[in-house]
This record gives C-alpha cells, sequence and structure tokens, in this order.
C-alpha cells in the first residue's frame, strides 16, 4: 500500500469511513459529501510561529473541516465563523512528542486522563511505545471517543534478553535475533497496521546493573529496510555512542533516547548528517534531579546520573549545530516522568543544552512532524495542512517558559482545551464501560491462540534479565478433544513463574462485567509446584491458590475465595466484579527445576 493511500485511510473523517464500509468501495470512490460540520474558526492577531522558520509575526490563521484554508495578515474571515480574538497571544502548530508510554504505571496512569494531560500542555501528536499490538484496534477505538492527541501506535521489536524483552511478553515485543527473524517480525506485525516502529538497540544499562542483549547491525538494518518497505519511520532505543553510530549506519530514523555514556565524536555527527539520522534525546526522563521530586540522596548515583546528563546536553547541542534535525521525545510514563508537562519541559532542557527557544519550538513542531514523515499533512501553520494548533499566552520564542502558558488547543480543528471547549463525557472516565462475556473462556480448541472470546492467549513468565523459559502447545486429550500444555524451566530467582493469561476482550482493554457469575472452573492436571488462579483488574491482582495432581481434576475458585494482592497504586481494594480484564493460571517451583501443567475448559459458573 502507497504511503499516501495509507494515511489517507488513517485520516478519512468517520462520516466518509462509514460511508466507505457501507458501499464496500475503495478509496477512489469516497466522494459523497459532508454532513454539515461546525462553522469555521478564525484566530485573530496572533503572533504567529509557524513552524517553517519564519520569523514569528501577526496573523490570521482560518480554520474549516479540520484544516487551515488561509494564512496571513489579511486573510479573509467567512461568514459565520467563529472568531477568536488572540491580539498579544503566540499560535504555534500543536507540539510533538515521539516518545510516550501510556502506562497503567505512569502519571496519570489511565487513558482519558493520559489524554487530558496532553491536550492541556498543547500536545498534538504522541508516538506510544507502551501497548500490545492486539490493544491496538480497541484503544484507536476509545481515543476516537475523546478529545485526545493523535496517538501513533507503535510496534517494538527486541532481542531475546533484551532491554523491554525483560518484562514484556512475546506479542508485546516480538523477539529475534537475525535479520531473517526481523523481517519475519515485521510482516507479523503489519496485520496490524502499525503507525510506527521501535527496535530496541542498546543493552547499556548506564553502568547501574549488567548489561541486556543487543539487537546486532545487520539485524536492525533488515528491521529498518522492512519497515520502509512498509512506508513505516523507525525509533530505536539507543543511549551509547557506539551504538548510535551502528543505528544511524542502519538507516534508522529517529535515534531516540541521549548518546550518554560518552561525548561524541565527529564519526558519529557525519553519520548523523551523512544518512539523515534525526535524534530525539529525551531529556526530562534522564533529568538527575526532577522538577517537584524529592531530593535524591543516593550520593553516588546521583553523580553518575550528572555525568550522563551533561554528556546528554552537549551532545545534543553539538549535533543541532552540526545540522543534525532534533526532534522532541521525553520518555513520559517512565518514573518522574509525567504526561503533557514532561513534553513542556522537554523544551526548557533544549534551551538548558545550549539551543534557542525557537530551536526547542522547532524541535517540538515541525522537526518532529517531518522526523516521523507527517510534514505534508501537520507541524506548520500553513494553508491545507492539518489544523492541529497551540494558542499560547505569552512568546515562547523569547522565554521558553511561556509554553507552560496554555490558552486552548486544537486537534483537527476542533478546540478541545481552553475557553469555550466542549469535550466528550468520555474525557472524564477513567475507562471504558464493562461489558458482559460468555461462561466459557476457553477450551483450547482453536489452532491459532486465540480463546473461545477470540482474544489472544499470552505467555507469561516472570520478568527480569533471567526469565523463566516457557512453551505451551495444544495437546490432543484424547478423541480429538485438546488441552494446553504449558512446560518451563524456571529461572533462578526467589518465586520463579510461568503461565498464562487468558484476556476477557481483545488487548484486555475494555473490562468485563462478571456479576453474573459467581466463580472460575476449569480442568487442571500439573506436576510439583504451587499453582494460582488469578483474576486481572484495571486496578491490580486478585488470585487464590489451587491444587493439582498429576491426574486431572476439576478446580472450582468461587471469587469470594480471591484475595487482594495490590498491584498497582498499592492499598487494598473491595471487589466489584465489573472491572476485570484476564484470567491467569499459573505456577512455581525451585528455580532451576521443571515445571509443568494442562488446563482445558476454563469457563465461568
Amino acid at each position: 500500500m502507497a504511503e499516501a493511500t495509507m494515511w489517507t485511510w488513517r485520516g478519512l473523517k468517520p462520516w466518509a469511513l462509514a460511508a466507505l464500509l457501507a458501499s464496500g468501495a475503495g478509496l477512489a470512490t469516497v466522494a459523497a459529501t459532508p454532513p454539515p460540520g461546525p462553522p469555521p474558526t478564525a484566530i485573530v492577531g496572533a503572533m504567529v510561529f509557524d513552524g517553517t522558520g519564519a520569523a514569528p509575526h501577526e496573523a490570521t490563521v482560518v480554520i474549516a473541516g479540520g484544516r487551515i484554508v488561509d494564512v496571513g495578515p489579511k486573510a479573509a474571515i467567512p461568514k459565520g465563523a467563529t472568531i477568536i480574538q488572540a491580539k498579544g497571544e503566540a499560535l504555534l502548530p500543536g507540539f510533538f512528542d515521539v516518545h510516550t508510554h501510556w502506562t497503567p504505571g505512569g502519571e496519570p496512569r489511565t487513558t482519558p486522563q493520559i489524554a487530558n494531560a496532553y491536550i492541556a500542555s498543547g500536545v498534538t501528536t504522541t508516538n506510544d511505545f507502551n501497548a500490545a499490538p492486539e490493544s491496538w484496534a480497541p484503544r484507536r477505538a476509545w481515543l476516537a471517543t475523546l478529545a485526545a492527541p493523535h496517538v501513533n501506535m507503535t510496534a517494538r521489536m527486541g532481542v531475546p534478553g533484551g532491554h523491554g524483552a525483560d518484562w514484556a511478553d512475546t506479542h508485546t515485543i516480538k523477539q529475534f535475533s537475525t535479520p531473517e527473524g526481523a523481517r519475519a517480525a515485521m510482516r507479523e506485525v503489519m496485520a496490524y497496521q502499525p503507525d510506527m516502529v521501535k527496535g530496541f538497540h542498546d543493552g547499556w544499562r548506564y553502568g547501574s546493573g549488567a548489561d541486556n542483549n543487543t539487537m546486532d547491525m545487520v539485524t536492525l538494518s533488515a528491521l529498518a529496510d522492512e519497515a520502509h518497505k512498509n512506508h513505516l519511520k523507525v525509533l530505536t532505543h539507543t543511549v551509547t555512542v557506539f551504538r548510535g553510530k551502528e543505528a544511524s549506519k542502519a538507516k534508522v530514523d529517529v535515534v531516540a533516547h541521549s548518546l550518554q555514556d560518552a561525548e561524541i565524536d565527529q564519526e558519529t555527527v557525519d553519520l548523523f548528517k551523512a544518512n539523515g539520522t534525526a535524534y530525539a534525546p529525551t531529556l526530562a526522563v534522564y533529568e538527575p534531579e526532577k522538577p517537584g521530586g524529592r531530593p535524591r540522596t543516593d550520593d553516588t548515583g546521583l553523580k553518575q546520573s550528572m555525568i550522563r546528563f551533561d554528556h546528554a546536553l552537549h551532545n545534543v547541542k553539538r549535533l543541532h549545530d552540526a545540522g543534525v534535525l532534533i526532534a522532541l521525545g521525553t520518555d513520559a510514563g517512565m518514573p518522574g516522568t509525567p504526561h503533557g508537562a514532561s513534553t513542556l519541559r522537554e523544551m526548557e532542557l533544549l534551551v538548558k543544552a545550549g539551543l534557542t527557544p525557537a530551536d526547542a519550538l522547532m524541535a517540538g513542531t515541525s522537526n518532529s512532524a517531518r522526523a516521523l514523515g507527517l510534514i505534508d499533512d501537520r507541524g506548520t501553520i500553513e494553508k491545507g495542512k492539518r489544523a492541529d494548533l497551540v494558542l499560547i499566552k505569552g512568546a515562547p520564542w523569547a522565554a521558553i517558559a511561556d509554553v507552560r502558558k496554555t490558552d486552548r488547543t486544537f486537534v483537527d480543528g476542533k478546540l478541545v482545551y481552553g475557553p469555550g471547549a466542549v469535550v466528550p463525557p468520555a474525557n472524564a472516565a477513567t475507562s471504558l464501560a464493562p461489558v458482559k462475556v460468555a461462561a466459557k473462556i476457553d477450551d483450547f480448541e482453536r489452532a491459532d491462540g486465540r480463546t473461545t472470546l477470540d482474544t489472544l492467549q499470552t505467555d507469561d513468565a516472570d520478568g527480569g534479565p533471567d526469565r523463566s523459559i516457557e512453551v505451551t502447545t495444544l495437546i490432543d486429550r484424547g478423541s480429538g478433544d485438546h488441552a494446553l500444555n504449558v512446560a518451563a524451566t524456571m529461572s533462578r530467582k526467589a518465586n520463579p513463574s510461568a503461565g498464562v493469561i487468558l484476556p476477557l476482550t481483545r488487548g484486555s482493554i475494555r473490562p468485563a462485567d462478571l456479576r453474573a457469575y459467581h466463580g472460575v472452573r476449569f480442568d487442571l492436571r500439573a506436576g510439583a509446584g504451587t499453582y494460582t488462579l488469578s483474576m486481572n483488574s484495571l486496578t491490580g491482582r486478585w488470585a487464590s491458590e489451587v491444587a493439582a495432581g498429576s491426574a486431572w481434576r476439576k478446580v472450582e475458585v468461587p471469587f469470594s475465595s480471591l484475595k487482594w494482592g495490590a498491584r498497582r497504586g498499592g492499598g487494598d481494594a473491595a471487589w466489584s466484579g465489573d472491572d476485570l480484564v484476564e484470567v491467569e493460571i499459573a505456577g512455581s517451583a525451585p528455580g532451576g527445576q521443571k515445571l509443568w501443567m494442562q488446563i482445558d475448559n476454563v469457563e465461568f459458573y
């Protein structure tokens, strides 16, 4: 599929998409007149920082149909237009954050609240590096109900034992060690229509722990080549100068994170320039002492963090001065790096590194759009561009701290934040409404790895650099009746585990309402070990130990026997029965030993 066609499909208005789907026609046949929309908007008298490199200038910007239809000091204001008087304010393209994690462990931690934080900060486009491909479709549908930035779903690609792969399952991070594996992984993930690709290309742990494995340059080159054949940009997790050179040679599009083990050399600078590699240093996540955070008392650790951060500041300045494209990313969602506010902090830190405020604003707007291949659609204030805009009470090109003075934010021409904004009720919720699910969860009769509920089974070994090695297969119980066999070699650590997660809804995004049921039952046989049934909710985990032996037995676990084991937010919780997302069956045995269990006919009763 050509790039232009792909982005046309993703950018269709809901009315046009509905017409297309109803007709069964191709993209070229969509020519229906859109239904009446909101009147045009004219932002009058603002000082416009348009992202093209031009000096700020006073102009009127006219928006209609989600696009900028006119810009200039004498732009004609259509009859009936909504007029926003913006004299004394600054109008900029909406900000980008090319490196975020919309994770339940971040701040804030729920999707609508993350969206709220971004639009309140003038951020209109983000890349999400957190979600598993199986969750993209329900997350895209959810985001479509919210006032939210555009969110690019990013395929995560790594190596066994590499950064990210030490905690994620193999569906969330595709894992391979060869060029052939990289190409096969890209073919697999394309079924989910990724917007971007992230390659984990550096296992250095900042000198604070044993290094992870690292994707070699030949494999990274194959990944980048296959992604580019599919018209996808590639960003990497890269934190050392040597790996930065490899990433550039591999023709990745954006090196994300700071090269911070040393000051970069001329060879690195020349490679970035020659290969057109952009750089998103994510300074906000590395700042040794975060604004508003607790003072650090680990003197040795703080000293090392400050040395690395000095390298990070120096390196982004040197690359910028050499003409390398600097984009804006933050790693928001990681500890001490809140969504929205960190994007603005990143621009302040770019200025601290020695860039001018205007340079920092370019990084947060058109540079990032260019790095992601979106510059023809957004990132500048020009006629025909998507009307993603932020109005600021200040002059951030003179004082970068003014980026925090958000007045209004527009996404696709719609006012989503500020005076006069009307946001959907969904922005005030913390989750999707729960849905009822069928009693039968999985009888393991499908050969495609999906449950009876049509969700994707997920292996769940313990996390960490040394993980239990788990293999799941279908076995025949006789007469063509199948069961799931879980076999694992336990890692040598305290409380190693291996098991299987059965999501109740696709991607574990929408919660299930189980109040019509009383518990879970399933067939189980297993070897020596300790076995647990868990019900995973939006806020934490409910669990109960179950008995198992070498003969098949029917296990029944009433919900009333489940005990709360907090994972997110701490504290106690009361069982509600309407916020469950997964059933998990797992076993544990001493490190180095073998564990096996067989499961069948998992259902609610």
